[in-house]
């Protein structure tokens, strides 16, 4: 097969570029992920989409290939997923304390990513550290559950065809629309509460029109280097989207500026030293930066909401 006239469309670039429906984005990406173009068609989707970037509709169909493709979980315990791509880069990585921090509040946690990257502490290697479970299976993701501990899982479990097109970047330099639909993964039979993070001002607008669009239920707020956790620094503006409706009374406001009192972080991203300050945050040791207690208090009043907003349909539909 080919996606050649896919490519005239989306290649024109930025400027010169038509948007695909959502029907021929998902038979695109599908292509994509079942591996039935050449190498060279991948790249020039993955650099013809990067210049252009992703319209909703073309996101929406890009979701709907990926979600396909994905692990079920076969669960509605309704877990809270948190997309950990991009690792410690400046800042210690605390997407491993955010995912304690939820499970102390009887919170099932999915945390989904990497396993290495390169010069970047990722989530996967603090779990290791910290002795935390790694699922090779749902079922692990279950037992891990039942044991209030968060749990780690792999793309390469939750999502294997993604992973040759994330790996892409390594040869191309630059990222793709599989970093965008990674951080929006989410198991199609399970319904969960995604942690949706952005860098740049304009990724909240787009995520935002996807989310409206695509009726998910998510946090979208700014995260810390690339992980979906607060920066520990400063209180980022969270905003809780329900069934695509964005609920201001669930979400928080953001706080201008740095925090009066700064918390004190490891020095260093060293996966050890990173560790040991996760334990003693969790334990009570030392107290854990107010902007993470934030989000975990948006987080579980937002999984309430939802659990009655689907208790509420269900009667409805009964």
């Amino acid at each position: 097969m080919s996606i050649a006239h896919y490519l005239k469309e989306i290649g024109r670039g930025r400027d010169g570029a038509r948007s695909l429906d959502a029907p021929q984005a998902r038979d695109l990406m599908a292509q994509v992920l079942d591996r039935q173009v050449s190498e060279a068609e991948r790249g020039a989707f993955a650099i013809a989409m990067r210049i252009k970037g992703e319209s909703t509709e073309e996101l929406a169909g890009f979701m709907e290939a990926v979600g396909e493709r994905c692990l079920g979980l076969g669960t509605r315990a309704m877990p809270v997923l948190l997309p950990s791509y991009n690792g410690a880069r400046k800042l210690p990585n605390l997407t491993v304390l955010l995912a304690l921090l939820l499970a102390q509040e009887d919170v099932p946690v999915l945390v989904h990513g990497p396993t290495a990257d390169p010069g970047r502490v990722t989530t996967h290697e603090l779990f290791t550290t910290l002795g935390l479970p790694i699922a090779r299976n749902a079922d692990d993701a279950h037992a891990a559950w039942a044991r209030r501990e968060p749990v780690f899982m792999p793309t390469a479990v939750l999502c294997p065809a993604l992973v040759p097109l994330l790996d892409l970047r390594w040869t191309l330099g630059v990222r793709n629309p599989a970093h965008t639909a990674a951080k929006l993964l989410q198991p199609a039979d399970s319904p969960c509460l995604r942690v949706v993070n952005h860098t740049h001002p304009e990724y909240a607008v787009s995520h935002t029109r996807f989310l409206q669009h695509s009726r998910a239920h998510a946090l979208l707020m700014r995260g810390t280097e690339g992980e979906p956790v607060a920066d520990p620094r400063r209180r980022p503006r969270m905003e809780v989207f329900i069934d695509g409706v964005m609920r201001a009374e669930l979400g928080r406001a953001p706080l201008e500026g740095s925090l009066t009192e700064l918390p004190l972080l490891p020095r260093s991203t060293d996966a050890a030293i990173t560790a040991r300050y996760v334990q003693s945050a969790v334990s009570g040791e030392q107290p854990v930066p107010s902007p993470l207690l934030e989000q975990v208090a948006v987080l579980v009043r937002a999984r309430r909401a939802l659990q009655q907003h689907q208790t509420l349909a269900l009667e409805h539909s009964a």
